[in-house]
């Protein structure tokens, strides 16, 4: 008989430094173009889907241990969200920075999620066809556009 139990460790940042660490995300909702208009004039049924959308990615920032399970909790020190819709629908993008021994790249990352999400759930009324689907509607392409590591003093 084998034995099939394993160890779940977080991995041990105890000996690394602490530097600058920065991170920026981006990802993209796609809306149809009758959606992306209401967005723009702001006339949506559940309210300001941008405004919760940047809410939700700085609150989605500080609860990411929470979500992503080995997932070092930090000090976050900086959390910048910004928007833009576009023709097609709206484009996300979180940087987050902090001074600690690792980075803040699932931070980022998980914001943009966040931000995507709720956007979705915003605007899903007007995305939906006869049929109750979504067949346009899409987040697409979560991904790390940038990553800053700068230990001081070297």
């Amino acid at each position: 008989m084998s034995d099939n139990s394993m160890q779940l460790e977080q991995a041990d940042i105890s000996p690394k430094p602490i530097a600058f660490r920065e991170a920026t995300a981006r990802g993209s909702i796609r809306l149809k173009p009758a959606t992306v208009k209401r967005l723009r004039e702001n006339r949506l049924e559940k309210g300001d889907a941008l405004g919760v959308a940047k809410t939700m990615a700085v609150l989605a920032v500080k609860k990411t241990p929470e979500m992503v399970a080995l997932c070092h909790p930090l000090r976050v020190e900086r959390t910048v969200v910004e928007t833009k819709v576009t023709k097609g629908g709206v484009q996300v993008t979180v940087t987050v920075s902090a001074h600690e021994k690792t980075g803040v790249e699932m931070e980022a990352l998980t914001a943009v999620g966040a931000a995507l999400l709720n956007i979705w759930d915003m605007t899903k009324a007007y995305e939906k066809d006869s049929d109750g689907q979504y067949p346009g509607t899409r987040i697409e392409e979560i991904r790390v556009v940038k990553k800053v590591k700068r230990v001081e003093g070297t």
